[in-house]
Parts: C-alpha cells; structure tokens; sequence
C-alpha cells in the first residue's frame, strides 16, 4: 500500500529502499531488517524457484513470525518487487573506452548485460511486471539505457519507446532460453539430442505439399549452421537499431537539407 503522506506515492518498504524512511517501530535494533528478508526470499527463488517464496516460507527461514515481515512488506506484491531489484542489481560501470562509443554501441552493451543479469538469474522472469519500474535498481538501468542516446537525433518519447522495445526482446529471450534450458533438464537429455528429437518430428509431420516453407527450413542449416550461440538474439537486436539508425540518419539528413536551402536562399 501506499504511503500517501509521504509524497513519493511507494509503499514504505520502497521508500526504505530508497533510504527515505527509517527502520519501523522504537527501541533496540532489531536482528530483522528489510534487506534480511529481501536476500532470504531472493535465496529461496534462486534455489527453489518463485514458486517457493513466500511471506511465511520467509518467515519460517528467517525464524520469526510471518506477522512480523509485514511491519517492513505489506504485502507480497511488494516483496516481489524488492526481490526483482536485488536481483537485477546496479548496471555495472561502463569500461573505460566507452566514452567514444556511440549510441548504437552503449544500447547494444545496455541489452547485452541486461540479457546476462536476467538469464543468471532466470527467477526474476517468473515475476509478473505489474507496473512501471520505481526501484532504485531498476531506475537506474532505465537511466543507463536512455543515457545512451544522449547524441541521437530522438524524441525524449522515442528513447522511452526504444528502451521498452529492446527491454522486451531482451526478457523474451531470456525468458525463452530459460524455460528451454527448464525443459531440457527436466528432460533429462542434452540439448543436442533434444535438437535432434525435434528435428525427427518435424520431418515426420510435414513435407513439401502440406508444409513447403517448413521444408525448406528444414533442408537449410537453420538450425545447426550457426557457431554463434546468440545469433538469434543479435539478429533480433541489430534489426531493431537498424531501424533506429535509419530514422537518426534521416532527421540528420533533412537537417541538412534545411540547413543548406536556408543558405541558398540568402545568397
């Protein structure tokens, strides 16, 4: 629920992740504290999955009452979201030759290590997006992916447009790869002999008459073609900033365009 005297409109255990509120209730420091809670439950969602988490499965492993949780999270919505962003953590320092990189190469480094964060944590993407991001991690990826095009030719709405795009290939793939690899080992065969499996019912259940374009992608390399493991995920990325560097490319162009027929008209 949110705190409506505060001004902020978050809930009181976001605000205390903002470092905004204090600790609730007097007396003697208590031993529970939010972030205890929060790395209680984001440990039991990296070895036991979301489905595990709970406020009194929470409680029981912090060895407290689940009515005692609820003087920091006041409901599990809450925690879910102080989960995610513990989870995500900081965007990591840009290297040192970032600093000549152009908008195309800070968005690419922005969706590949918000792609890594997410697949080796695949727990977050079991949490439903119930809003827009207001946590001081997840802010601060937003931060990064609209700093990055600072020197492009965008609207302020367009750079959120793109970062929302991306963001969602981004958690579609992951979430892709996460359930595959869920599938997999739940399998209990590797991926190749899985590929192959597929391959063999394809075959099986389709031809040239019923299924001419499955054919042929079934006659090409498609599948085993390619050595690079994040192909389709680079494919998915380049055409999205494609169209992007296209539309940046034409504005600079009518620019110039205006630019030149102004000085051509004073001569």
């Amino acid at each position: 629920m949110a705190d409506e005297d505060s001004g902020t409109g978050l809930p009181a255990s976001l605000e205390m992740a903002w470092g905004l509120r204090e600790r609730p209730g007097k007396g003697p420091r208590p031993t529970l504290t939010l972030p205890r809670i929060v790395e209680t439950a984001v440990s039991l969602a990296a070895v036991e999955g979301m489905d595990a988490v709970s406020m009194g499965r929470v409680a029981k492993e912090l060895g407290v009452s689940t009515m005692s949780l609820y003087r920091y999270v006041t409901a599990k919505e809450e925690l879910y979201i102080l989960m995610s962003d513990a989870g995500v953590g900081a965007p990591p320092a840009l290297p040192p030759e970032a600093e000549g990189w152009s908008w195309r190469e800070l968005l690419t480094q922005w969706a590949y290590t918000q792609r890594a964060v997410l697949m080796a944590n695949s727990w977050i993407l079991r949490i439903p997006i119930t809003g827009a991001p207001v946590s001081p991690n997840q802010l601060a990826w937003m931060e990064r992916g609209l700093a990055a095009m600072a020197g492009a030719a965008l609207t302020e709405g367009e750079k959120l447009s793109t970062i929302i795009l991306i963001g969602g290939l981004v958690r579609n793939e992951a979430t892709m790869a996460a359930d595959m690899m869920d599938a997999i080992v739940k399998s209990g065969v590797s991926p190749d002999q899985v590929l192959g499996r597929y391959l063999h019912t394809l075959r099986l259940m389709t031809g040239p008459d019923s299924h001419p374009a499955v054919t042929r992608l079934l006659e090409s390399d498609a599948f085993t073609g390619s050595d690079e493991p994040d192909f389709q995920f680079r494919f998915g990325l380049d055409r999205i900033l494609d169209g992007l560097a296209a539309l940046v490319a034409g504005r600079a162009g009518s620019e110039g365009a205006g630019s030149e027929g102004a000085g051509s008209g004073g001569a």
